[in-house]
């Protein structure tokens, strides 16, 4: 999904994060075996700064960075956390709360990374979720929110 000309945003490396551009993507990718053991698909990718060399000028050579490359993006989007999410059948499920009771809201979902999802059809704006429900919660059971430190 990445294409030359994405924004990229550099961080994890002990500076502020540094703006560059994705300048090449190989055509072919190869495998790679974790530390863990894990096989894990790879794709070699070039990226320029975009900010001046004194954003980035203390980043060295074999620096660990994170890098996030940005694949899509749009204003005024329904979104909601990822971790609310299950599998209802073949669809896509949250469970919302309505009168301090659990009410299963069957979704369409669109876009989404390890953190948000798009919400397309299924819920409003001002909906609250039932964020990492457990087997405990079902429909109409009663549930209450918790205060978060």
């Amino acid at each position: 999904q990445i294409k030359t000309g994405s924004s990229v945003r550099i961080d994890g490396w002990g500076g502020a994060p540094v703006q560059g551009r994705v300048t090449r993507v190989d055509p072919a990718g190869f495998v790679k075996i974790s530390a863990l053991g894990i096989e894990e698909q790879r794709v070699r990718t070039w990226i320029d700064f975009t900010d001046p060399p004194e954003a980035w000028a203390q980043l060295g050579h074999d620096y660990r960075v994170i890098v996030h490359v940005i694949i899509w993006q749009a204003d005024d989007v329904l979104t909601a956390p990822a971790g609310a999410f299950f599998r209802k059948g073949n669809d896509w499920a949250v469970f919302t709360i309505r009168d301090g009771r659990a009410r299963t809201a069957r979704v369409t979902l669109g876009q989404r990374n390890n953190q948000t999802v798009q919400i397309l059809s299924g819920l409003s704006i001002g909906d609250q979720v039932v964020l990492h429900p457990s087997d405990r919660i079902r429909e109409g059971v009663a549930v209450a929110q918790r205060e978060v430190e």
